[in-house]
């Protein structure tokens, strides 16, 4: 049986995980960061080809994600994936998250207006710098979105404590 570290537990708890049991996140682990790992992977090709046509291809997922809290890559490892491996669906996901991929559209969008636009340097530093963000939350669970949502609107509570 998995474990949850107490480094991880604070962090899934950043993304507004509160809710949800050590034990479920423990064995749904490896597949928390697809949805973030699925972004980064697309995000970086599109701004290492300079292509915004394929970035575009990001902006509903991005806003799906913002107003569901079911991401879509989420949806189909719900659906598919996680019958294979025999692991629990995915949680929701909470405010902090939400807002992440909220932040990530409009970066998105950013990136997208700057390889339009003919400034391809500042398309690059924004894209590179976004598939960053997503690659360190798919690989760590950092989320600094999230961090930045704690810091403005405060910690994510239990429902219990709400």
């Amino acid at each position: 049986m998995a474990t949850l570290s107490a480094t991880r537990r604070k962090r899934l708890d950043t993304q507004g995980l509160v809710d949800v049991d050590d034990a479920t996140l423990a064995s749904v682990g490896r597949w928390m960061g697809l949805a973030f790992g699925v972004c980064a992977t697309l995000a970086a090709v599109g701004t290492a080809l300079a292509l915004p046509l394929f970035l575009w291809f990001l902006v509903p997922i991005a806003v799906l994600a913002t107003v569901s809290p079911v991401h879509p890559v989420d949806f189909i490892y719900n659906h598919t994936v996680r019958h294979v491996t025999g692991t629990p669906s995915i949680p929701k996901r909470a405010m902090p998250t939400r807002f992440a991929c909220g932040v990530g559209t409009v970066w998105m969008l950013a990136t997208i207006w700057a390889f339009e636009s003919g400034n391809t340097a500042l398309g690059y530093g924004l894209g590179g710098a976004l598939s960053c963000v997503a690659l360190l939350v798919a690989t760590t669970d950092i989320c600094i979105p999230s961090m930045i949502y704690g810091a403005i609107f405060g910690p994510t509570k239990p429902c219990s404590a709400r």
